[in-house]
């Protein structure tokens, strides 16, 4: 097959995978491993295992499929396992409320809204956004009762700040694997300094919106902070709900020490330090000793808190919201071996000024289409990210740092936009208290501004470094 027919073969593939997913309603594992395995047939991977007359070894679609799949699990499964595990920790002990008391103290009751959005942005690191948002709201209405703030105002930062993290900072799993699937997986610490940096702009947007809009609609929930009972709950009936709350030390310490332990890992690389101390840095920052050091400190918590015998259903309840992830990672990982093993990257290499004419947009343009099209972010990125893993050196960022751009670019795509389609734009809208037309006119443009404003932050990033 020609280049030119198996690059509209692939665009065609991609399509058909977004109805698949999105309009006929089929699993995305399914959705993907299928259209993977029609596209390398029609790309020429040869239905078994081949050895040419020159002793060159093809490997046969199944042999593809099998790697591309091995190979996921082997960089990124048991990372995204340790990640959703602390998160959950968080969950039941307190500490994620404890982190956004935190911020509360930090920011003032005087800025309510920004409160929201920054301790948004800091529990969704660990926490996926959906379970961040159930969490948070009830700090959200009791703070829109206490300070008379606007109710949509509060969903809107709490909702943009806790999609900022979730789609650009690891140990969230979307971001965790598409950096494993484009190859900077031993280096989180690089990626979540990006993800950071590149969050800024949509914070400062999201606010400024969320302010405006603050003004034009009125949720159900304006008058009166109430649960889903009907009983008004005030913040410090919340916080009693928990008891006493962990230190601030022991809630920061299962995401901390992780970045931690990361980063003296980067230091002794860079510095080129030898010997024993070496090699314990580079050991305990490998991303997986790291993520396990951060679930001790969150046993610990559990023991703090004495709450040990949850441990059983943590972990099983984590191990449920990670399998889905970790497959649907895994296909997509299937698919980028395949779009690697066709003829399709040799093509689209000799005719490379094309696409870096797009360069850095060219993930965020991906990422989008399939965000907006399916609605799942993990699913947009880590998809986007097999499509775009093999096309690194062609858009010019085939180094380290140009595949951490590459991924948080991934990210800012997922982002754009969050409607109907989307779990957590039900979410925002129902304990929100808004109607589906303000949600589109609330979550769906908030989402939409984010979402340029992170890639306009790419964008300035890739200036500066490549």
């Amino acid at each position: 097959m020609s280049g030119i027919s198996l690059m509209i073969t692939f665009i065609i593939a991609i399509v058909v995978m977004i109805v698949m997913i999105s309009k006929l309603n089929i699993h995305p594992f399914l959705s993907i491993l299928t259209v993977s395995l029609v596209f390398g047939l029609i790309g020429g991977i040869p239905l078994v295992d081949q050895t040419l007359a020159d002793g060159t070894k093809v490997s046969g679609i199944a042999t593809v499929i099998g790697q591309g799949f091995s190979s996921t699990f082997t960089s990124i499964g048991i990372v995204i396992i340790f990640g959703t595990i602390i998160g959950a920790m968080l969950e039941k002990t307190g500490a994620a409320l404890k982190l956004a008391d935190m911020v509360i103290h930090v920011v003032g009751q005087k800025r309510p809204a920004l409160a929201m959005e920054l301790m948004g942005w800091i529990v969704s690191v660990p926490v996926f956004c959906d379970s961040g948002f159930v969490i948070l709201n009830p700090i959200r209405r009791a703070l829109v009762k206490r300070t008379a703030v606007s109710s949509v105002a509060m969903s809107v930062c709490l909702s943009a700040g806790l999609y900022a993290s979730h789609v650009f900072i690891p140990p969230t799993p979307g971001p965790i694997a598409a950096a494993a699937t484009l190859g900077v997986g031993e280096q989180l610490l690089l990626v979540m300094g990006l993800g950071a940096l590149a969050s800024i702009p949509c914070l400062i947007v999201a606010y400024f919106y969320a302010r405006w809009i603050g003004q034009k609609e009125r949720a159900k929930d304006e008058a009166d902070a109430v649960d889903a009972e009907g009983k008004v709950e005030t913040y410090e009936e919340l916080l009693k709900s928990y008891g006493e709350l962990p230190s601030g030390f022991m809630s920061l310490a299962p995401i901390i020490i992780p970045v931690i332990l990361m980063a003296l890992s980067n230091v002794s690389s860079v510095l080129k330090w030898q010997g024993a101390l070496d090699q314990i840095l580079l050991f305990l920052g490998t991303p997986i000793i790291a993520l396990a050091v951060g679930v001790i400190f969150g046993i610990l918590l559990l023991s703090q808190r004495k709450a040990l015998g949850d441990l059983y259903e943590i972990i099983n309840d984590s191990l449920k919201t990670a399998g889905p992830i970790l497959f649907i990672t895994a296909a997509g990982g299937v698919l980028g071996k395949v779009i690697s093993s066709t003829s399709l990257v040799a093509f689209i290499t000799e005719n490379a000024p094309a696409l870096q004419t797009m360069g850095v947009f060219f993930p965020f343009v991906v990422a989008a289409v399939l965000k907006t099209a399916q609605g799942s972010s993990t699913v947009a990125i880590t998809t986007t990210a097999g499509i775009v893993s093999p096309l690194l050196p062609v858009l010019g960022m085939g180094t380290p740092v140009g595949a951490a751009l590459a991924v948080i670019a991934i990210g800012a795509g997922a982002m754009t936009v969050s409607h109907a389609n989307d779990s957590y734009f039900w979410v925002v809208t129902n304990f929100g208290g808004m109607t589906t037309e303000q949600g589109y006119r609330t979550q769906t443009v908030v989402t939409l501004l984010e979402g340029l404003a992170g890639m306009f932050g790419v964008w300035i990033l890739s200036l500066v470094l490549l």
